[in-house]
């Protein structure tokens, strides 16, 4: 794994460019991400292209063996492409203008916005595609940010229209798909389809997941405009994006086919304070980051580009966005380079160079303070660096694998989402997480794979968020069944309730996955998150749910019964239906249970401790507040005996420590 920076020269001197450089080498950086918000640096109202600086910028760095990612800037249209197109704003919700002053003010249905933009590539990668320094180009800058995918002005109006006529030919056909029949919503024309907003009551939900599809359909024709017009122009260089974590107001996926490599922006303590319910993880975990949240998306972006992946936006201090912006415990920008490495990374770019004096991002740390002097971060980054170096690498294959594998479906939480069957605080994207967390508290790898992703080299295969009926799906499920090494299969609520038109399936969720497992869903109820239900065994065995529960109708006898009768957790042939949401304490020793019956080896390792496998090494990261011991608590599972050698750490792992040793 490598190491960057975002880097904005236009904020500074240029005197002060190859000082920045010189200074970037001597803490072991190798690549320097530029220009993606310099628009109004690039070109003025009148056309006039000014590069030189930027040409100057990247020489520099180059000068000093500094690889350079080239960022498109149509995040940031000036002042004068505003006044050009003042209708290329998109609209929120409320159908309130997303004015100019900040950033990503644009609709991406705007032809004559998307004209530009292709303009202003076009002319940057025929000035620089060639360039020996530019390693990769970046589209854009985290599509969907600020709320920003979905936009309802009069052009994405105008082109869900087309889409609509485009996707179902026929009105009736539309009508049909969507149920307009029901409280006489059926249109005559394409001409007449509304926007899913600003209805009396609830919009109808086949109409809001379509405009979720439209909508991802127009990032992805966004995206590919300007990949094609790069990779035209720059043979040979990688083009990659940046994407949000705990975002899924659109399909990444489908955005990465377009990719060489998929990124993503990682703030660990702004995610936590700003999107963690529990306040129990945001008072343990505030100086952190939870354990499994970055390992979380290192593994979902991990799975989009066939393995490919960097972070090119790392926290190195306090942010200045989320509600409360702590500073990280000493030690944690150096563990999370770790841990990226660990699951993978190709680079871990930090955001940003040095701190901004002025406008929006004056609170957001840098490597440098904001008068030019080393902060906190660059200390540990260095250190870093220094020791991935002890690491022998050349004759070592460094892939990443695991044997569990969570199903992530964009769509399927789009669906959850629309009418929350798992009630109005149940989040589909947060259970996921969970559930991912308990594998990791188990010591378990994970693979996070897209619904196209072959399964059948697992031993244990999730879908917890598969809420779509797709016969496609069945089949690749059924293979895996079917094969000498079938996999463990656990689906959890929800999974295949809804068909592709957002309907419930003729014979009954979960619908073709029925030829899995012979059970019928005839009830689903959704609860508050302080309400508990209890399923017991007849051994005085428990399980305490909560949230969303399904009444089942099987010739199977579940494992566990409800008070009220209800049966819970269904098993035939390897598969699993769990029909309720446990709690996280009791969700782990499910899984525990699951893990042993797929012939892996469940190990608890706590709620602060985490470890993970690539290649030859297996590394072990220490979240908590107090000091682990290794042996103890890892032991002869991970091949830890009080002989063994550590390359970094110690047997005492301390609160943002790591160890690093070899496993092959």
């Amino acid at each position: 794994m490598k190491t960057g920076v975002c880097y904005y020269p236009e904020h500074w001197p240029q005197a002060r460019w190859a000082e920045d450089a010189a200074h970037m080498q001597r803490i072991g950086l190798s690549h320097v991400r530029i220009g993606e918000f310099a628009w109004s640096r690039l070109e003025d109202a009148n056309g006039q292209l000014t590069f030189d600086w930027l040409k100057e910028a990247i020489d520099v760095l180059h000068a000093h063996d500094l690889k350079v990612v080239l960022g498109t800037p149509t995040a940031t249209p000036p002042r004068w492409m505003v006044d050009k197109y003042p209708d290329m704003l998109a609209l929120d919700e409320h159908l309130q203008l997303r004015d100019f002053g900040s950033r990503r003010h644009y609709c991406f249905s705007h032809d004559g916005y998307l004209a530009e933009c292709k303009r202003i590539v076009t002319h940057l990668a025929e000035a620089f595609g060639e360039h020996p320094a530019i390693v990769a180009w970046q589209t854009d800058n985290e599509y969907g940010c600020h709320e920003t995918s979905i936009s309802y002005s009069p052009h994405a109006h105008t082109a869900f229209r087309q889409w609509c006529a485009q996707k179902y030919t026929t009105i009736d056909a539309l009508n049909s798909a969507w149920g307009n029949v029901f409280w006489s919503m059926e249109y005559d024309h394409f001409e007449h389809i509304g926007l899913p907003v600003g209805t009396v009551t609830e919009s109808n939900p086949a109409h809001r997941l379509d405009y979720w599809r439209f909508s991802t359909d127009q990032i992805c024709k966004f995206n590919k405009a300007q990949v094609d017009i790069i990779r035209q122009h720059a043979p040979g260089r990688d083009v990659l994006h940046n994407f949000m974590g705990n975002f899924v107001e659109f399909d990444h996926h489908l955005v990465s086919k377009d990719l060489d490599i998929a990124t993503w922006d990682n703030y660990p303590l702004g995610f936590l304070t700003r999107d963690n319910q529990s306040v129990d993880d945001q008072q343990r975990y505030l100086r952190t980051g939870h354990p499994d949240g970055s390992a979380f998306h290192h593994d979902l972006y991990r799975g989009c580009c066939n393995g490919r992946w960097w972070i090119m936006e790392q926290q190195p201090g306090p942010v200045n966005w989320a509600p409360y912006n702590p500073s990280p415990l000493a030690g944690m920008v150096r563990l999370w380079g770790w841990e990226a490495f660990a699951h993978g990374a190709e680079v871990m770019s930090y955001f940003r160079w040095r701190q901004a004096p002025f406008a929006q991002e004056q609170t957001h740390t840098g490597l440098l303070l904001s008068n030019g002097d080393e902060d906190v971060a660059a200390h540990e980054i260095a250190q870093l660096n220094k020791e991935l170096q002890l690491l022998s690498l050349d004759d070592k294959t460094l892939n990443v694998s695991a044997d569990v594998a969570i199903v992530f479906s964009y769509e399927g939480i789009a669906v959850q989402d629309i009418q929350k069957p798992g009630g109005a605080t149940f989040s589909a994207l947060g259970f996921c997480q969970t559930l991912y967390s308990a594998c990791r508290e188990l010591g378990l790898d994970v693979d996070i794979v897209s619904p196209e992703a072959a399964l059948d080299r697992y031993k244990l295969v999730l879908l917890c968020n598969s809420t779509i009926d797709d016969p496609s799906m069945a089949h690749k499920l059924e293979q895996c069944a079917a094969s000498k090494t079938a996999p463990i299969i656990v689906l959890f609520p929800g999974t295949a309730s809804r068909t592709c038109d957002y309907a419930i399936p003729d014979n009954l969720p979960p619908g073709h996955l029925q030829t899995l497992i012979d059970i019928r869903v005839v009830r689903s109820e959704s609860l508050p998150p302080d309400h508990m239900s209890l399923a017991s065994d007849e051994l005085g065995q428990d399980c305490a749910c909560s949230q969303w529960r399904e009444q089942i109708v099987s010739t199977i006898e579940p494992r566990m019964h409800f008070t009220d009768g209800w049966g819970f957790h269904y098993s035939s042939n390897k598969v699993h239906y769990i029909n309720a949401l446990p709690m996280k304490i009791d969700l782990i020793e499910l899984m525990e249970e699951i893990a042993e019956e797929a012939s892996l080896r469940p190990h608890h390792l706590g709620s602060d401790l985490r470890t993970r496998k690539i290649g030859p090494y297996r590394l072990a990261f220490n979240f908590g507040n107090e000091p682990v011991d290794l042996f103890e608590a890892l032991g002869s599972a991970f091949r830890l005996t009080p002989d063994t050698d550590l390359l970094v750490g110690n047997s005492q792992l301390n609160p943002a420590g790591v160890a690093v040793w070899l496993v092959e």
